[in-house]
C-alpha cells in the first residue's frame, strides 16, 4: 500500500524503488489528494536522472542549507551567526537525530545564553530541515519535532537620561551616534545601520521598508537635538561592530545589564509621560498596529491619568457622611 494513516491521523507515502522504500510523512492536516500528488511526485523524479533518493544526510550538511539560504535573509550576517552556533553540537548527527541534537544543545547553553537566543539557533535547525525536506533530501520534515523553548520577554526596562548620556559618553564616536540616533528616533539597531544620506530629508527621515520589522516605509520628524548625529549618516559599522561597542560602553559606564534596545523603548516612555497620543507613538516607532504600541505603553497613560485625577481632587474634602438617626418608638 503505497498511501496510508497512522494512528496520529498523519499520511504516509512510500513508493518502492529498485529495492529500497522512499517513504515520506506528510504535514499535518494534508488531505488524500494531496498525498495522491505527493506520490505522482516522488514516482515522476524518480525517473529523472541525478535525482536523489531520500536518505538520512548528516545535519552539518544539512545545515550548509541554511547558510546559503541566509543570504537571501535581510541581516544575513546574523542569521549566519546564529546557525554557526549550534556547530559543536549537530557534528556526529544526522537529520533523523535532531531533536537529540538539539536537547543536548539546550542542556549545554542553559545559564549562558538567554531563552531567545537559543530560539533564534534552533530556528535556523529547523529551517535547514525545512529546505532539505523540499528538495527531497529527507523523508519526513523533522524539523517539525523540534520545539522551541518557552520565552519570558517581558521588559519594561527604561533608561534615564542621565544614564543614556553615562553609556554614550563611554562609546566611540560611531556608537555615540547610533546611540542619540537610537534614542532620538525609537529606530531599531538594523534600521540606524540601514540608514543613508539620502534618506535624510529637510524635516523628516524616512526608514525603507527593507530594513524593518514590518517591511514597511515609514516616516519619522527630525528634532532638533538629532540634527549633530545625522552628520554621521552612514555609520561606518556593521552589526557586530555596534553590538561589541555598546557592550563596551555599557560595561565601563557600570551598566551591563542594559540593551541597545532599551533605547528605542525609552523613547516609546518619553513620548507617552510627555503626552503623545498611542496612535503617534506607534506610528514613530512603526509598529505593525496602535495595538502593539498599546500592549507595551498603554499602561503609562493609565498612570498619566491616575496622576491627574489624584491632583484634581486630592485638596477636595470628602463630604462629611451623615449617619441614619434611629427613630425612637
Amino acid at each position: 500500500m503505497s498511501i496510508w494513516t497512522d494512528k496520529r491521523g498523519r499520511r504516509h507515502v512510500g513508493v518502492q524503488v529498485d529495492g529500497r522504500r522512499v517513504h515520506r510523512i506528510l504535514a499535518p492536516g494534508a488531505s488524500a489528494s494531496d498525498a495522491k500528488r505527493a506520490e505522482a511526485e516522488i514516482r515522476e523524479s524518480i525517473g529523472r536522472r541525478g535525482i536523489a533518493i531520500p536518505g538520512d544526510p548528516p545535519l552539518t550538511a544539512i545545515m550548509g542549507l541554511y547558510m546559503r539560504h541566509a543570504d537571501t535573509l535581510r541581516s544575513p550576517e546574523s542569521g549566519k551567526q546564529h546557525a554557526a552556533r549550534c556547530g559543536p553540537w549537530i557534528e556526529g548527527f544526522r537529520a533523523s537525530q535532531a531533536v537529540q541534537a538539539v536537547a543536548a544543545m539546550v542542556q549545554d547553553m542553559a545559564g549562558k545564553y538567554e531563552a531567545a537566543t537559543v530560539n533564534r539557533t534552533i530556528g535556523t535547525i529547523k529551517k535547514a530541515l525545512s529546505l532539505a525536506w523540499d528538495r527531497g533530501m529527507i523523508p519526513a520534515n523533522y524539523g517539525l519535532r523540534v520545539k522551541r523553548l518557552p520565552e519570558h520577554n517581558a521588559r519594561d526596562v527604561v533608561l534615564t537620561p542621565e544614564q543614556v548620556a553615562e553609556i554614550a559618553g563611554k562609546a566611540s564616536e560611531q556608537v555615540r551616534a547610533a546611540i542619540w540616533i537610537a534614542l532620538y528616533t525609537g529606530m531599531r539597531r538594523g534600521e540606524i545601520l540601514a540608514l543613508r544620506a539620502q534618506d535624510i530629508g529637510a524635516d523628516t527621515l524616512t526608514v525603507r521598508a527593507g530594513s524593518t520589522k514590518t517591511l514597511r516605509t515609514r516616516t519619522v520628524p527630525i528634532v532638533a537635538p538629532l540634527r549633530p548625529w545625522l552628520a554621521y549618516v552612514p555609520l561606518a559599522l556593521n552589526f557586530e561592530g555596534l553590538k561589541s561597542g555598546w557592550q563596551r560602553a555599557r560595561a565601563a559606564a557600570g551598566l551591563p545589564w542594559a540593551t541597545f534596545h532599551d533605547l528605542r523603548r525609552t523613547c516609546g516612555t518619553m513620548m507617552v509621560q510627555a503626552g503623545v497620543d498611542l496612535y503617534v507613538v506607534s506610528k514613530v516607532l512603526g509598529h505593525s498596529s496602535p495595538a502593539v504600541t498599546a500592549k507595551h505603553y498603554a499602561h503609562l497613560q493609565t498612570d498619566r491619568m491616575r496622576d491627574g485625577l489624584e491632583q484634581t481632587f486630592a485638596p477636595a474634602i470628602a463630604p462629611a457622611r451623615r449617619s441614619k438617626r434611629r427613630k425612637v418608638a
